[in-house]
């Protein structure tokens, strides 16, 4: 893709943020969704599963050309803020 000024560069970065954010809510309401169905805190947490899904967006990430680190890194980060948004909604439900 050719870009003629660094405003449509920003423009096009507006508007994968855009949908990101949109794919960011879907993947919480899921986690929510989550939250029922696991028994106690460590389920939230499932470190094994966190590892599951860090090693396939790495090889996904390898496959399309983006650097293994930088996938790992965003990912790692958006997985314990949602582990916590888990722990949030998992107390609530063991709290009714």
């Amino acid at each position: 893709m050719y870009f003629s000024t660094i405003e449509d560069v920003r423009k096009a970065i507006d508007g994968i943020d855009s949908q990101l954010v949109s794919l960011i809510a879907e993947r919480g309401r899921f986690v929510k969704a989550a939250a029922g169905f696991k028994k106690d805190q460590d389920a939230v947490r499932a470190p094994d599963r966190v590892q599951r899904v860090i090693d396939k967006v790495r090889a996904e990430a390898a496959v399309v050309g983006l650097p293994e680190d930088i996938i790992e890194k965003v990912y790692r980060t958006m997985i314990n803020a949602f582990i916590d948004y888990e722990l949030e909604q998992h107390r609530s439900l063991v709290q009714k």
